[in-house]
C-alpha cells in the first residue's frame, strides 16, 4: 500500500513538473530581433507595446546596430536582424568590418519598411533648410560654422555614432559622395544617444531617423535621403517572428512612422 502510495505520489509530481515546463515557455515567450537605428525608431519601438497585448508575446528589441545584429544572427543570439540599408550594401559592410561571408545564401531577406534620414540641430541652430552641398560641407569638416550657411555666429558641433553605420553608411553614400565624416566629430552610440547629446549640446548636427524629429530639436529640410528597411533571417522566419512580420504589414501599419 505504501508502495503504490509512494508511486503515485512521484507520477503526481512528474505530471505537475511536466505541466510547469510546458507552461513556462509559454508565459515567457519572446521574439528576439537584433535591430539598426531606422527599424528600431520608426517601427519596433512603435509596434513593440500593441503588439505585445494582442499576442501575449515579448518582442525583444536590442538596437546594436547592423553590423553586431548580423553576428549576433550568425551566432544564434537573435531571430532576425534589421537595418535601414539595402541587402547588398548590408554585404559590402560587413565586409569592409572585416566580416567574412562565406555563403550569403544561407540568408533570406526582405523589405518591411522605408526611412527617410534626416538631419536634426540644437534648437538654437535656427536655419530651416539645407542643401546638399551645404550638409556636405557640415559633415566633412569643411563648413565650421553656422553662420556660413544663414544660421547663427555658432561653431557646428557634428555627433555621430558608432551603433548607427547604416545611417551614417546612407548619407555618407547619398550626400557626401563617399566622402569621409570630418575627423573632429564628437563620438556617441545609438540613434537616441546622438539625439540627447543634440538636444544638450550647443550648435549639435547629427543625422537621425524620421521618427526622431520633434519639437525638442530643430529638424531643417533636406533633400529626400531614403532607404528601405531589411529583415535578414537564417532560414525561414520562427513562429514568433513570423507573427511579428504579418503584424507589421497587416494591424501595425497604423503605429509605423511613414
Amino acid at each position: 500500500m505504501v508502495q503504490r502510495k509512494g508511486r503515485w505520489v512521484a507520477t503526481f509530481c512528474a505530471t505537475v513538473a511536466c505541466m510547469v515546463a510546458m507552461a513556462g515557455p509559454a508565459t515567457a515567450a519572446e521574439v528576439k530581433i537584433g535591430a539598426g537605428a531606422a527599424p528600431t525608431e520608426n517601427i519596433f519601438n512603435k509596434i513593440k507595446g500593441p503588439f505585445e497585448k494582442s499576442h501575449g508575446l515579448t518582442l525583444v528589441v536590442i538596437p546594436s546596430g547592423p553590423v553586431q545584429a548580423l553576428k549576433d544572427l550568425d551566432a544564434g543570439q537573435v531571430e532576425a536582424a534589421v537595418g535601414g540599408l539595402t541587402f547588398p550594401d548590408w554585404m559590402l559592410m560587413m565586409e569592409k568590418e572585416g566580416y567574412a561571408i562565406a555563403d550569403k545564401s544561407v540568408y533570406k531577406n526582405r523589405v518591411i519598411g522605408k526611412d527617410l534620414v534626416k538631419v536634426i540641430t540644437n534648437k538654437d541652430v535656427t536655419v530651416s533648410a539645407l542643401s546638399k552641398e551645404q550638409l556636405a560641407g557640415i559633415f566633412t569638416g569643411k563648413i565650421k560654422n553656422w553662420s556660413e550657411v544663414g544660421g547663427p555666429d555658432k561653431p557646428i558641433v557634428v555627433i555621430l555614432g558608432t551603433k548607427i553605420p547604416g545611417t551614417q553608411g546612407v548619407f555618407q553614400k547619398q550626400v557626401l559622395g563617399g566622402e569621409p565624416y570630418t575627423a573632429s566629430a564628437v563620438e556617441g552610440t545609438t540613434a537616441a544617444d546622438l539625439k540627447s547629446r543634440v538636444i544638450a549640446t550647443s550648435g549639435a548636427v547629427s543625422v537621425a531617423t524620421m521618427a526622431q524629429v520633434d519639437g525638442t530639436v530643430n529638424g531643417p529640410s533636406i533633400p529626400e535621403v531614403g532607404r528601405p528597411i531589411t529583415l535578414i533571417t537564417k532560414g525561414a522566419p520562427t513562429e514568433g517572428l513570423q507573427k511579428v512580420l504579418e503584424y507589421i504589414s497587416g494591424e501595425g501599419q497604423q503605429y509605423i512612422v511613414k
